[in-house]
């Protein structure tokens, strides 16, 4: 039964894909409550909640190199799990989750200590300002106590999706999104701990997420089970891991990249032109326009990371006119979500600003600085379904030029170029440039190149 539940190879490919894509959909939408909810609740703070939004905003470059670093292990270890498991060794898929835990425990440790030493330096290279540093330094100094189990919650639970338990994964997300909810206003508010509150409820929030993927890898229900003999560290499986893994890896390293020299210079720009507080402005407005995006980005990223075992699965058993349908699935679906999306932010952004705070300033600037940074939202569709497929199918070198090409080689110097003409809200509008650009650039290549290779006859298995 569970051998039936986790073969992606037959029946229809979208329902396969749905199956997955569904809950963790839900997964990520929920993902959203761990960090926005708490600037939602940060925002509101009496009297200081503009200035605490701005210091969370010096935070989100950190939890982007975090998360960056559990994507190298579980979204580079996870592809290979299911291409392992698509060939019928489940032995060999077996060893790559043992080797991709041990990787997060190490790479989990090394961030802590590092992040630790250089707090205070890093949130001023991000945009901080003597006003809004205290904040920042407020939330890191709880939030990166835990560090490990966010690294094990969002590096073991592709795993879990990896064979099939798409709702198991899912309640991986809401079991630490419900709590980070109740949590955070208990916290913040009626035991007043402000933003240190905010940190707790997501820490505590990530172990208990943590402990369940834990327990349920390690438990009978799985398909291919992490236990003691399984773990390891061995270099040349490292190696892949990583491989496959800087796609991911690169996202959100790059997020962290373009989000701190966003912030930067749109603190360079303010301060030079009405001083520190109109500085702080600017990044309290990207805050809220990053954190808008992180809402509507995440059913796409449940979309694609469902279709990934299920593309990789029917790549390995040679069933490649399977890959073309779910490709061909994936665009599309991505496309119309993303020009609803693009839709509804354009109809109202004043609703999403004030969801963070109400400070007329900044709905002001926030409203004109989601206008630029959202008009060409529905091209990252093509970038999404393009670095997906790479990714799913072992293409690793091309994955992480494409993410490379949007977020460092065209949207950085766009935002130097562009705000010499436009000032701050050049620094917004470079996002619009990259997309169209890199979107385009990924998806072609990726007809060009993996979609040709698809088009050879399916592997027709031997009958027993």
């Amino acid at each position: 039964m569970k051998d039936q539940k986790s073969d992606f190879s037959k029946g229809s490919i979208a329902k396969s894909i749905l199956s997955l894509a569904v809950p963790m959909t839900v997964a990520q939408l929920t993902v959203v409550l761990y960090n926005v909810v708490d600037r939602m609740f940060i925002g509101h703070i009496p009297n200081v909640g503009r200035d605490a939004l701005t210091g969370i905003g010096l935070v989100m470059p950190v939890i982007y190199i975090i998360t960056a670093f559990s994507n190298l292990s579980g979204m580079g270890g996870a592809p290979l799990f299911s291409i392992a498991r698509g060939h019928g060794d489940d032995k060999e898929a077996q060893r790559i989750m043992g080797n991709a835990f041990v990787y997060l425990l190490v790479l989990g440790a090394a961030l802590m200590v590092i992040f630790y030493a250089f707090l205070n330096p890093i949130l001023y290279l991000v945009g901080g300002s003597d006003a809004t540093v205290v904040y920042g330094r407020q939330y890191l100094l709880i939030y990166l106590i835990g560090t490990i189990p966010v690294m094990l919650s969002l590096g073991m639970n592709p795993f879990i999706n990896a064979q099939g338990f798409g709702r198991m994964g899912m309640m991986t997300v809401l079991l630490g999104a419900v709590l980070n909810t109740v949590l955070d206003p208990v916290l913040i508010f009626l035991f007043g701990m402000g933003i240190a509150g905010a940190a707790l409820a997501t820490v505590i929030s990530q172990l208990c997420s943590a402990l369940w993927v834990l327990r349920f890898l390690t438990g009978k229900k799985t398909v291919v089970p992490l236990t003691r003999q399984c773990l390891g560290f061995h270099p040349p499986l490292i190696r892949k891991i990583t491989s496959l893994g800087l796609s991911g890896f690169t996202f959100s390293v790059t997020n962290s990249l373009v989000q701190g020299t966003g912030n930067a210079l749109l603190q360079h720009y303010g301060t030079l032109h009405g001083g520190a507080a109109m500085g702080d402005l600017y990044v309290s407005a990207m805050t809220v326009t990053s954190s808008v995006r992180e809402i509507f980005v995440q059913p796409i990223q449940g979309l694609t990371q469902g279709a990934q075992p299920v593309l990789g699965y029917n790549y390995g058993a040679g069933q490649y006119s399977r890959v073309r349908q779910g490709i061909r699935f994936v665009t599309l679906s991505s496309l119309a979500y993303n020009l609803f999306s693009w839709a509804v932010i354009m109809a109202a952004p004043q609703i999403w600003v004030i969801l963070f705070n109400d400070d007329p300033a900044l709905l002001e600037t926030g409203v004109h600085a989601m206008r630029v940074y959202f008009c060409a939202y529905f091209m990252m569709s093509f970038q999404s379904a393009g670095q997906h497929t790479f990714v799913a199918l072992g293409h690793a070198k091309k994955a992480v030029f494409f993410s490379l090409l949007r977020k460092v080689i065209v949207v950085i110097p766009a935002m130097y170029l562009l705000s010499l003409v436009m000032g701050p809200y050049g620094v917004f509008a470079a996002e619009p440039v990259s997309n169209v650009i890199g979107g385009a650039a990924c998806y072609i290549t990726m007809l060009l190149t993996v979609w040709r290779q698809l088009k050879k006859p399916d592997h027709v298995p031997a009958r027993s």
